[in-house]
């Protein structure tokens, strides 16, 4: 996108490369649009474009491949670690990664993503946890917090009956594929610079061919969580955080003299 420049001026803020024109179908608020940006940011910085191959989830970033000016392919629900491997390994070349909800991830997908991790297959992950199945109709979801309403947990999520929320990064950190496994959230200024630099680091992991890696970011979906945009990045803040702590789950001593 060619820009025209007064006299003086500077641009300092403009659409990656790796991010179509295109208007997207999220919901006004939604953190995926950020997330969106922070990957093209990163492989715009990585030059790597021509060499990456995304492959999307279904849920709410079903229409992913429509946003990105890479390579993108549609994998069947929960299935995307799946089909990364399968052209990761074909293509070792290429960076592939996947970009999938906690719907997906963690739900119909936990086989799927358990065996990628375990297996140390050398894919990068980026994981959008909202808490809540977004597409669908708002249903408590597999990450959904204790006491939380949703469409099919009008009361609250009650741990008796339904269980307790799956922290995934905590859990894939503890397989010895896992090189990279790290949680950051999307609800500041602060914390979106600190997922990028993370995002940074996973396909810096890809790079080096030390095996699997999972960026998952806390997001907000204020339509099924029934807030306004501004609420739900304090909702994040005072109610995602404290359950899904922010932090480095792990990282392979390999990355220790990497500088971003």
């Amino acid at each position: 996108m060619e820009t025209t420049l007064n006299r003086n001026e500077t641009i300092v803020y403009q659409r990656p490369a790796s991010f179509r024109p295109a208007p997207t179908h999220y919901c006004p608020g939604c953190t995926h649009g950020i997330a969106h940006r922070l990957l093209a940011e990163v492989v715009d910085e990585m030059g790597i474009r021509e060499n990456t191959i995304g492959v999307a989830s279904v849920g709410c970033s079903v229409f992913t491949y429509h946003y990105f000016n890479f390579d993108f392919t549609q994998a069947p629900h929960g299935r995307a670690p799946a089909m990364a491997t399968g052209i990761k390994r074909t293509l070792p070349e290429r960076f592939v990664l996947t970009y999938q909800g906690d719907g997906d991830l963690a739900s119909i997908g936990m086989g799927e993503i358990t065996g990628a991790a375990a297996r140390g297959e050398n894919i990068t992950v980026i994981f959008i946890n909202n808490a809540i199945y977004g597409m669908t109709g708002g249903q408590m979801a597999p990450t959904t917090l204790p006491g939380q309403k949703t469409s099919s947990s009008q009361d609250g999520r009650d741990v008796k009956t339904a269980g307790y929320p799956i922290r995934t990064s905590e859990m894939l950190a503890t397989l010895d594929g896992a090189a990279y496994v790290v949680r950051r959230s999307l609800h500041s200024p602060k914390e979106i610079r600190r997922a990028k630099k993370a995002v940074r680091m996973a396909f810096e992991t890809q790079a080096r061919g030390l095996g699997f890696s999972m960026v998952e970011l806390l997001s907000s979906c204020p339509t099924n969580w029934g807030y306004e945009a501004n609420d739900a990045l304090t909702w994040i803040e005072e109610n995602m955080v404290p359950y899904y702590p922010l932090g480095d789950f792990k990282v392979h001593p390999a990355l220790a003299d990497v500088k971003i």
